[in-house]
Order: structure tokens, then C-alpha cells, then sequence
């Protein structure tokens, strides 16, 4: 480095990618400056997980690309490079040990994922990295280069620049969008934005008398009506809100929602996925039998958490009065499809500010995918969130920034 206004690379954004390309950078002797418009590093980072930081999945490259529903050829190259093997020995070999959990999600063993931050951060600063905070307002380019950036009115020179900024989600935490006008200034096309991994809106209003109810080892089922596909189904747990649905299988679904038109989405939830029809039908057959003068609505205990039973009760159309004896056979079999198929119809998505990540962003087509490297711009560099691929919950977004971040900062290592 010649002076502090001269380095290799500049990065805007110190999240997940934009440190993972500084470290990479950096290993190769490179002069590395991050530009982070927060008071902190890492702070979408902190956050994740509930706080515990799901790191990546500890899966196979064939799993990984599975999990991504938008452009996942594009990675294939990134992924190779740093792979989820990779990160989980780059961590345990910065001294966060690592455990997996359930689904293959990988979590650091002390729960905190301040320890991920404080790692990558002590990697980058023991490498010798810069951090300036301040927003990077423009990239400057000379003869279809980059040549440096404006952060804070002050112009910093450097051959290559990395966009890092993250998508829109989350804005509290920095990803506001900023990354997305830096490159449009620069001639590249950004894809529409959408929420993703995001809470939906349900347009029945029972969600709200079922406020706070979590359901665990349900299934959950999206179709689209409009094409008569079903495009999700997944067990786990979800929660009911006072707008709709949330919870780790509600997120899921969600990142499969592409054209969102209110009613053309349809969630279904299998409360009793261990057992099919006949076997149900057997056990309310028990259950009645057990109490035949109770009425009906008091006979659910059993089968069903309470704060659901009114809902039920009112969706299945038997009298809520009407003692269990007598409840015909017609009725148990409505009763038995309700719990097998309670309804839901998607309004929308909550705001994407409420969305763990962004889907849509820069076109992948105007990017190199082994080196992450702009087609239009010589020297600028995307990683993370901001490029137009997104992947479901579980590891698998943090694993897309790391490898991407890996991909950007190894490139600039190589060169010259």
C-alpha cells in the first residue's frame, strides 16, 4: 500500500461476503480497505439464526444446489471453490468450534454468533485489513476500469472494488439498497426485488384467534392455483400471527412464491402427517368413543392444541353443541380432511423489511461465475446477497456469501 488513500481493493459492505473477500484477498499479500456504512461489522451477521448463526449446512454439492431455487447453476463454480466443508474448516480454524444440528444446519458450539463476527473480524484486522466507516456514495472507473470510489466526499483509489452491500432486507442492519445504485450507475441491470424467506399475509382472519399458537411436526404444502401445481411441502413447525403465518416452514415457502397475486396461493397444513385417513378416522372413532355425551366441541383435547379448536370447530360445519355419539359418519370423514388439509389462502408478503433476505438483484448473466467478476466493468466485483440468487432457509444463504465472497477475493489475490 502506497497511502491511505491507495490500496489493491476496496470493499463496500463488511457483512458476511464483504469480509470473507477481504480475508481471501488479503491472504494473497493484497491491500484490502472495507468501507461499512455501520458503526459495527457484521451486524445482519450478528442477527442471524435467532442470534445463533446458522453458518452453512453441512451437506453435499448436490444438496446445496437443491436448496437454491433461483440461479443455482451460477454458483456451481463459487461452490466449488469453498465448498460447505470449506467454511466449516475456515471457522473451526479461526477457533469457533462448530456442531450440526438438525437438517444439517450448521451452528457455532457456543451458540453466539457474535463469536462468527469476532473471528472474521480479527482474520481480517490480523491480515492487515483497513476499515473505514462511511458509505460508499460512487465507484469511479477510467477507461471502462475501476479505478477507486467516493466514500464520505473523499475520493480512495484502488484497481478493483467489491459490491458487498447486501439486498434490501433487514435495512436496520445496512442492507438498504445502496449497493443496487452503484451498480445501475455503472450500466448494470438489477432484476426485480422481492421479499424472500419472508412471513406471509393470510386473508382468513382465524389466524389472528390462533395468535401465538406454534405447530411442530406439521406439514406444510404451497400450491399455486393458477397452474395447479403444488410447489412446496415440507414437515416442520410454523407459528400463527396476528396477520397470518410465520416460522421456519412458513419462510421456506415463501422463496417459492414468484408472481405474488392475492389468492392465487394456497398453504395447507397437515396437522397429523404420521397418520393417513383411515388411521385418523380410527383415532377420533377412539376419541369419541372415550366421552360419547361430550359435545363436540369439548371432545377435541386430544387431537388438537386448544387455541385451535374453535377454528376447527367452526370450519368443519358440525354443530358445536352436538354430542360426539351422534356425529355421523360423514361428518367424522369432513373432520378428518380439515385435519389432513386445513386451509389457507396467501394475500401477500409481509414487508420486505421483515424478509431475512432479498431475491432478485444483479443480473447473473453480466457476471462471471468463477470469479465473481463484473462482464461490463474491469475490476468491480459482486459477492453476497446483492447478486440475483437466493436458496431456502438453513445455512444455505450465509454458504452463497461465503463462497461468493471466497470467489471475488480469491480473484483479486490472482491477479497481477
Amino acid at each position: 500500500m502506497m497511502n491511505d488513500n491507495m490500496y489493491d481493493c476496496i470493499i463496500t459492505g463488511g457483512g458476511a461476503a464483504g469480509l470473507m473477500a477481504a480475508v481471501t484477498a488479503a491472504d494473497s499479500g493484497k491491500s484490502v480497505l472495507i468501507c461499512e456504512h455501520n458503526e459495527r461489522l457484521g451486524r445482519k451477521l450478528g442477527i442471524t439464526g435467532k442470534g445463533r448463526c446458522n453458518v452453512t449446512n453441512n451437506c453435499t454439492r448436490d444438496e446445496f444446489m437443491a436448496n437454491i431455487p433461483r440461479n443455482a447453476k451460477f454458483l456451481f463454480s463459487a461452490y466449488s471453490q469453498f465448498s460447505s466443508d470449506d467454511c466449516m474448516a475456515f471457522f473451526e480454524g479461526l477457533g469457533v468450534p462448530l456442531k450440526t444440528e438438525r437438517g444439517n444446519r450448521v451452528f457455532p458450539v457456543s451458540d453466539k454468533a457474535a463469536d462468527i463476527v469476532s473471528a472474521l473480524e480479527k482474520a481480517a484486522k490480523e491480515r492487515g485489513v483497513k476499515i473505514k466507516h462511511g458509505s460508499v456514495t460512487r465507484i469511479l472507473t477510467e477507461n471502462g476500469c475501476v479505478s477507486g470510489v467516493i466514500s464520505g466526499g473523499t475520493e480512495i483509489y484502488a484497481g478493483n472494488v467489491v459490491i458487498a452491500t447486501g439486498g434490501m432486507s433487514y435495512p436496520k442492519t445496512g442492507s438498504d439498497g445502496s449497493g443496487y445504485k452503484l451498480a445501475k450507475m455503472l450500466g448494470h441491470t438489477v432484476t426485480e426485488l422481492n421479499p424472500s424467506l419472508v412471513p406471509l399475509v393470510t386473508a382468513e382472519k382465524y389466524s389472528t384467534e390462533m395468535m401465538g399458537l406454534s405447530l411442530k411436526n406439521v406439514t406444510l404444502s404451497l400450491y399455486d392455483e393458477k397452474k395447479h401445481e403444488k410447489l412446496y411441502s415440507e414437515l416442520g413447525e410454523m407459528l400463527f400471527t396476528h396477520f397470518g403465518v410465520s416460522g421456519p416452514l412458513v419462510l421456506s415457502a415463501s422463496s417459492h412464491i414468484r408472481d405474488m397475486e392475492n389468492g392465487r396461493y394456497k398453504l395447507f397444513i397437515d396437522l397429523k402427517p404420521a397418520l393417513d385417513e383411515k388411521k385418523l378416522d380410527a383415532r377420533i372413532v377412539r376419541d369419541f368413543t372415550e366421552s360419547p355425551n361430550k359435545d363436540f366441541r369439548n371432545a377435541l383435547g386430544k387431537l388438537l392444541p386448544a387455541k385451535m379448536i374453535p377454528v376447527i370447530v367452526k370450519l368443519s360445519g358440525i354443530a358445536p353443541d352436538k354430542q360426539v355419539n351422534s356425529v355421523s359418519r360423514e361428518e367424522r370423514t369432513r373432520l378428518a380432511e380439515l385435519l389432513k388439509n386445513f386451509p389457507m389462502t396467501v394475500a401477500g408478503f409481509r414487508p420486505i423489511d421483515e424478509a431475512i433476505i432479498t431475491s432478485g438483484g444483479i443480473k447473473i448473466s453480466e457476471i462471471s461465475p468463477k470469479t465473481m467478476g463484473s462482464k461490463l466493468v474491469g475490476g468491480l466485483y459482486f459477492a453476497g446477497e446483492i447478486i440475483d440468487v437466493d436458496a431456502y432457509t438453513g445455512g444455505f444463504n450465509l454458504q452463497i456469501a461465503f463462497s461468493t465472497g471466497y470467489a471475488a477475493g480469491k480473484a483479486i489475490g490472482e491477479k497481477y
